[in-house]
């Protein structure tokens, strides 16, 4: 996926306008709007960065434009790597929570 397609996908799923992104990260709307459609290609690395913090992604993801990592994936990586970081016990809420959910899921598909 090109760096302009996953910027609108981050954007529009953020909920942010073109104007949004610029003022977060320091630049142009124009600019955005411009990287989004690829007719400005080769961002700075310093607008990528800002681009990753704004979006809460890695700038890997960002850079790698070649790459077949989801927008899922990373979300997915991000939480696992957030989820690390707990103590034990915020462990042990989440985990019982994600079993609630689950049951509760089970029980709506008919006890399967």
């Amino acid at each position: 996926m090109s760096l302009g397609a996953k910027l609108a996908e981050l954007r529009l799923r953020k909920g942010q306008s073109l104007q949004d992104v610029a003022t977060a990260v320091g630049v142009s709307k124009t600019h955005i709007w411009q990287l989004e459609k690829g007719v400005s290609g080769n961002p700075s690395i310093d607008l990528l960065k800002s681009l990753a913090a704004n979006f809460a992604v890695p700038l890997s993801y960002l850079a790698d434009a070649e790459g077949d990592e989801s927008l899922e994936d990373v979300e997915a990586h991000q939480f696992f790597r957030d989820f690390k970081s707990l103590s034990e016990d915020e462990q042990a809420v989440l985990k019982q929570t994600l079993e609630l959910f689950k049951k509760k899921r089970n029980q709506g598909d008919g006890g399967a």
